[in-house]
């Protein structure tokens, strides 16, 4: 275990001379705002503290010294000419609010990297249009539903419902009940696509929109997705696309040409910036034209006379959602990135990631359960069932195995619907040689399985705490010194 700055603490050692202040004192604040004792904080040098956080850094597992396979997530590497831009003095010290107050002079290469931002994800996506003040993809997902409320509501709709897919994120259900409609969920069919027949029934004139994520969490795409989006808009309900999954198709496939009338990206996701405790996130929200009336304030315009300037918000508009441009530097890093790949580099990007999840599916078939046997799209799902019903290891028990091996473990237990699974996502940033290494570690978990079960419990072996209660350290945490 590591120590606390606390415990490292030496009475009368600093790290730090305060000079004597050249002002005069401030008047005395009120006594109940004083403390009584002093602050106990640790008495220690520099070199202390930057020694202690070094090597608590180097504990942390990281996309950068770490290979992370989380299904879902996309935690793939962040190239460092995005940080490079992003830390420019003219961007990097940029105001939040400077670049919303309409300054039309002094703002105008901000104004056009939004611009132009958007610009690019429509041609990506197939979108109309876009707004970038979303602070994360939950957060672009409520505005994308509150869109399609709006239009609803315009229309004079009577709407209840949102359908979704018994494999959708979880955001997507919360998200819809949070914009007050009742969801409807629709299982999957024996292929792990949304079942078409049971979709036809559950569509009504009540159904404001059907939420898909494409391909699905599973990590197949479906076939039948221009006929769901058809028969949505028969009942003039709107397609909404959860882009948590974009990096497959990227390039490749525009939602909007299917028939998709509003999505949310997960820049931090598909266009590779910062991600998790590195981040934070963003999530643009791109309209077609159904919905593009409705779309939040600040949209940048632009003219030859006056050049990128704040367009006054439609007739429609719902409003505010954010105060400013929702993360302004993570959305230059994925400009930064965009720019640097071109058209033909982020094709490359989704064949490579469906590439590399395939190469995973066929090296770990026979050693673990495939749900769903057949080609995957950008990540793959397989299953520690039969591990589990034969030898009682389960998926935890092969994600805490491979935390020993330097490897992230991959997502587990999700999606819901397959028992014991375990969802791989090797993205295309990560060489055969890694790729190839995490398999080996998984084959040999698997092994380990068969040959010596009751041995999982040591595991992990190397970390600081091995097989804690986590519910009750979600329920009893304290992370306070005593």
């Amino acid at each position: 275990m590591s120590i606390t700055l606390f415990e490292k603490s030496q009475t009368g050692r600093t790290g730090i001379n305060i000079p004597k202040q050249s002002v005069a004192d401030a008047p005395t604040l009120d006594s109940a705002f004083l403390r009584a004792t002093k602050a106990s904080l640790p008495e220690v040098s520099e070199f202390d503290v930057v020694r202690h956080f070094t090597q608590l850094s180097n504990k942390n597992f990281s996309i950068d010294a770490n290979f992370y396979p989380l299904g879902s997530c996309t935690m793939k590497y962040n190239p460092k000419v995005q940080e490079r831009v992003a830390g420019l003095d003219g961007l990097a010290n940029l105001h939040p609010h400077h670049i919303t107050n309409n300054q039309t002079d002094s703002m105008q290469g901000s104004l056009k990297s939004l611009k132009v931002l958007e610009d690019n994800l429509c041609e990506v996506t197939g979108m109309q249009a876009f707004t970038m003040t979303p602070q994360a993809g939950a957060h672009g997902e409520m505005l994308g539903i509150m869109m399609i409320g709006a239009y609803h509501k315009k229309k004079g709709n009577n709407k209840r419902y949102v359908i979704v897919p018994d494999s959708s994120h979880g955001t997507n259900p919360a998200t819809a009940a949070m914009v007050d409609y009742d969801v409807i969920t629709v299982k999957s069919g024996p292929n792990g696509d949304m079942d078409l027949e049971a979709f036809k029934e559950a569509m009504s004139d009540e159904v404001a929109a059907v939420m898909m994520t494409v391909p699905n969490t599973l990590g197949l795409f479906n076939p039948q997705i221009k006929k769901i989006c058809d028969i949505a808009h028969s009942y003039d309900a709107l397609m909404y696309y959860d882009g948590a999954n974009m990096n497959a198709i990227l390039g490749v496939l525009r939602p909007g040409d299917i028939g998709f009338d509003v999505i949310h990206l997960n820049l931090h996701k598909t266009f590779a910036t910062p991600h998790g405790g590195g981040g934070p996130g963003a999530g643009p929200v791109g309209v077609g034209e159904r919905l593009q009336e409705f779309l939040p304030d600040l949209q940048v315009g632009f003219s030859e006379d006056v050049g990128y300037f704040l367009k006054e918000p439609s007739e429609g508009s719902i409003g505010k959602i954010s105060p400013f441009f929702g993360n302004y530097m993570v959305l230059v890093k994925a400009l930064v990135y965009m720019q640097t790949l071109g058209k033909e580099g982020m094709i490359n990007v989704s064949k490579k990631a469906v590439l590399n999840a395939n190469y995973v599916l066929a090296r770990l078939r026979g050693h673990y359960d495939v749900p769903f046997d057949t080609l995957c799209m950008h990540e793959c799902v397989l299953s520690a069932d039969s591990l589990t019903k034969e030898h009682g290891v389960r998926a935890m028990d092969i994600a805490k195995y491979l935390l020993d091996f330097g490897l992230h473990a991959p997502t587990v237990y999700f999606p819901l619907i397959v028992k014991e699974s375990i969802m791989i996502e090797p993205t295309e940033t990560e060489n055969i040689d890694t790729i190839d290494y995490f398999c080996d570690k998984m084959i040999d978990a698997s092994n380990l399985a068969r040959s010596n079960p009751e041995a999982f419990k040591e595991y992990p072996k190397t970390l600081p705490i091995c097989r804690p209660d986590e519910t009750k350290a979600a329920r009893s945490l304290n992370i306070r010194w005593q």
